[in-house]
């Protein structure tokens, strides 16, 4: 169970971290609305790969199918 808040922490600090950084390269360079569809896919992409990261934890552990 403490193992599932570390990996929540890490993995909510890393989406912030990403958006942030997203912000910080666009910003004055395109529109507000085009900064948040790039911040937003960003975040999206984020959420796919650590949850890709997340399914081959629980496979290797034995908890996932596959």
């Amino acid at each position: 169970m403490k193992e599932l808040i570390l990996y929540l922490i890490a993995a909510v600090s890393s989406l912030i971290i990403l958006g942030y950084s997203v912000h910080m390269f666009v910003t004055g360079l395109v529109s507000p609305e085009t900064e948040r569809w790039l911040i937003i896919g960003a975040c999206a992409a984020g959420v796919v790969v650590i949850g890709l990261m997340a399914w081959d934890v629980m496979r290797r552990r034995g908890g996932g199918r596959g």
